[in-house]
């Protein structure tokens, strides 16, 4: 079986590891990969994002399995992208992908469907922002990025002021 994993990060290199130990694995492509990922199959120099060039590599290449790694490629329908070429794709659909690519989405939808979450408002801008951290009792707020913010869209004010 050839296997196509995307990204380039940690998460991408540990995949792409533990796939070429597979016996059912014959060969791994990592687009774009890294230094480290070299070592452990083919790097092939297409960024994550493209996914035009990734379906032509995949469809080129007769890859059997491609595992996306990033969350930005998911959200821009990568996985979509490669069911409808009929191939196989571990990675959600970017309606799904999108309960990780916005936070205020996300949260709405907990909050329509019952889910337990925190409480939570969402803003575009900063003065009402502050209005409404003003009625909130000190140090008890989480701040987040709504979008794709690799793993940094998360602040922790200590203090109103911050």
């Amino acid at each position: 079986m050839k296997v196509l994993v995307v990204g380039s990060g940690g998460r991408e290199h540990s995949l792409a590891w533990k796939l070429a130990r597979s016996s059912l694995v014959t060969q791994v492509l990592i687009a774009p990969g890294n230094a480290g990922t070299a070592e452990i199959g083919e790097n092939v120099p297409v960024g994550a994002d493209d996914i035009d060039a990734l379906l032509a590599l995949a469809l080129d290449r007769a890859i059997d399995l491609t595992v996306v790694g990033p969350e930005a490629p998911l959200v821009a329908g990568l996985a979509d992208a490669m069911r409808g070429a009929g191939l196989a794709v571990f990675g959600p659909s970017a309606a799904a992908a999108r309960i990780e690519g916005s936070k205020s989405w996300a949260k709405r939808l907990m909050q329509d469907c019952g889910i337990p979450t925190a409480g939570a408002r969402s803003f575009d801008a900063s003065g009402p922002a502050l209005e409404y951290v003003a009625t909130l009792p000190e140090a008890s707020y989480v701040i987040k990025f709504d979008g794709l913010a690799a793993g940094k869209g998360v602040f922790l004010p200590e203090t109103r002021d911050e």
